[in-house]
């Protein structure tokens, strides 16, 4: 029987978010932080670069009508560094970005991103600037995402992505949510529980 979290292909249109070293304070703001909840993080991506102090929206991409149903974002080297908040990976989530493609990330950010089901996927700088100039020029063009082959397929071209073997198989099985993970042990958990001698 499947598993109802296996990610194994992944689809959209995507938005270009350029820059390095991206950190998650730019990500979520830290007054966002003291929600007690995920729920309203995707309210907060990237809010004070799309809202002025006076509560103007700015042409950041994801205030661009051409962008408002991408799922997948672009984005350059070391995306995600800075503190380790996880409510960044949150707010990606919540705003409905399914899988992010982009030349390096934050070791911890890449991880959080993961644990709830978001790959960051590696490549190399020429596609980067390649799917950028694709999404910017023409937002429309469907991408298509292999985690099986690795690959991403867009406007009759194939691209190479890169991804750890644990992170690959941890998607394609759908373990990659470790509490639905230990959720669905419960009962070999309680069996391993009895056995232990203390």
């Amino acid at each position: 029987m499947p598993n109802s979290l296996e990610i194994k292909h992944i689809a959209g249109t995507a938005v270009p978010i350029e820059g390095n070293d991206i950190d998650t304070d730019r990500i979520i703001p830290a007054r966002f932080l003291k929600e007690i909840t995920f729920e309203n993080m995707g309210n907060y991506l990237f809010h004070d670069e799309r809202v002025t102090q006076d509560g103007q929206k700015t042409t950041h991409p994801l205030n661009l009508p051409k962008f408002k149903n991408a799922t997948i974002m672009i984005v350059g080297n070391n995306f995600g560094c800075g503190s380790s908040r996880e409510h960044a990976a949150q707010a990606v989530k919540r705003y409905g970005i399914t899988a992010i493609i982009g030349e390096s990330y934050s070791e911890i950010f890449s991880g959080n991103c993961k644990n709830i089901g978001v790959p960051t996927l590696i490549v190399s700088p020429s596609i980067q600037k390649d799917l950028t100039k694709m999404a910017t020029t023409f937002p429309d063009t469907p991408i298509h995402i292999d985690l099986e082959t690795l690959t991403l397929t867009t406007s009759g071209n194939t691209y190479p992505l890169q991804l750890s073997p644990e992170w690959q198989t941890a998607f394609l099985n759908g373990t990659w949510n470790a509490i639905e993970t230990l959720k669905a042990n419960t009962d070999l958990i309680r069996q391993k529980d009895m056995e232990l001698p203390y």
